[in-house]
């Protein structure tokens, strides 16, 4: 079984960190891989595209930098690579943080 490919560290850049992360559905998975520790199955994530999507999406993660992908047998896991906190210093957690106060901020308000 091929192994995934995965960037050597010195070969993360910020600006493809940051492309990665441009995306709305990508920036769920990496928010849901924070709340999560260690690795977890491709069916523990939850987003609303098909498994194409979704397998284009988590190699382009996995490109940036951003995610370690493991097969086992048929089934997938995944994991956040701490090597960009590591390269860049609480940009992750910004980005983070930034897209949750957005989110909140923009959800519908309950009365």
């Amino acid at each position: 079984m091929k192994a995934f490919d995965h960037p050597k560290v010195e070969d993360i850049s910020l600006s493809t960190v940051l492309s990665a992360l441009g995306d709305p559905i990508r920036l769920s998975i990496v928010t849901q891989l924070t709340l999560n520790e260690g690795e977890i199955g491709w069916g523990a994530i939850e987003v609303a595209v098909g498994k194409a999507t979704l397998s284009h999406h988590m190699k382009t993660l996995r490109n940036a930098g951003l995610i370690h992908h493991r097969k086992d047998g048929t089934r997938c896991f995944v994991a956040l690579r701490f090597d960009v906190n590591v390269l860049f210093p609480g940009v992750l957690e910004s980005i983070l943080h930034a897209a949750a106060q957005t989110s909140s901020a923009s959800a519908p308000i309950m009365t």
